[in-house]
């Protein structure tokens, strides 16, 4: 078991049992064979995780799942078989329909905005727009549904925004404090304007620039004057109604908080037999 899922499904697992499971007390710990449907069109996502949510509580508990990671299932379709105790089993059930419909919910609406693009050259990219928690588990989510993931964190790229261009005085000085302190690490300039990107495309080691809330003309002028020189990513108020055209403007890159915060959960489940 992947010691970081572990982790936040313990976590999960903690805040939902508290000081016990009061109402599965009752039930006499019999074997049950129990499945898990999905009721809807889904990109199925978060097996380790639901999985883990039972055998943390009971390791003896045989799991048989009849599908794979990534893979589209139909309404009424069984996605595991168990057998095992019925405490843990119903003790488990939220906790592992929780982690499975948020993260095919994630899964799905990427796989859902990726194919409306898939006639371009455009790549999906998520946010940091994540529910506290899972970042992890949603950027994973997302990569499931064929999406690219973006930084994980404020760690391991340089951004520069509206903000810190603003407290260091201009573009030029906020890109180059970036370079002497973080060569090692990817470097992305959000840019308002096409003048302020003709800035950037005078400046090397820059990554890429985000373009945020350009209009679609003035994405197809950023397209051109960025041609051949720097990689280009979309970004602001992008959802499944405006994706196509933007992605037709050429731009390399389309990212959206929308695949990770503005999700409604896919409808699974759990029956005993």
């Amino acid at each position: 078991m992947n010691k970081e899922i572990r982790a936040i499904v313990q976590l999960a697992l903690a805040e939902d049992l508290g000081s016990g499971d009061v109402s599965a007390d009752l039930l006499t710990d019999n074997t049950i064979q129990a499945s898990i449907v999905c009721r809807e069109n889904a990109v199925i996502c978060g097996v380790e995780y639901a999985q883990s949510a039972f055998l943390l509580l009971n390791q003896d508990i045989q799991i048989n799942w009849q599908i794979k990671e990534g893979d589209l299932v139909k309404p009424s379709q069984v996605l595991c078989t168990l057998s095992g105790s019925s405490r843990a089993i119903i003790s488990g059930e939220r906790v592992a329909l929780n982690f499975l419909q948020t993260l095919s919910a994630v899964a799905t609406q990427t796989q859902q905005l990726v194919a409306k693009i898939s006639h371009t050259n455009a790549k999906l990219l998520d946010t940091r727009k994540t529910l506290p928690g899972l970042r992890l588990a949603q950027k994973y989510a997302v990569k499931c549904g064929g999406g690219v993931n973006h930084r994980l964190g404020l760690y391991d790229c340089v951004m520069l925004k509206e903000n810190h261009i603003i407290a260091s005085g201009s573009i030029g000085k906020a890109v180059a404090r970036a370079q002497e302190k973080y060569p090692a690490l990817p470097l992305i300039v959000e840019v308002e304007t096409l003048d302020q990107l003709n800035e950037v495309l005078m400046l090397s080691g820059v990554t890429r620039a985000l373009c945020d809330n350009f209009s679609v003309q003035m994405l197809a002028e950023a397209v051109s004057l960025a041609k051949g020189k720097l990689p280009l990513e979309a970004s602001g108020n992008i959802d499944d109604t405006s994706i196509v055209e933007i992605a037709e403007t050429g731009v390399d890159f389309i990212s959206t908080g929308s695949i990770t915060k503005n999700i409604q959960a896919v409808d699974l489940s759990l029956r005993f037999s």
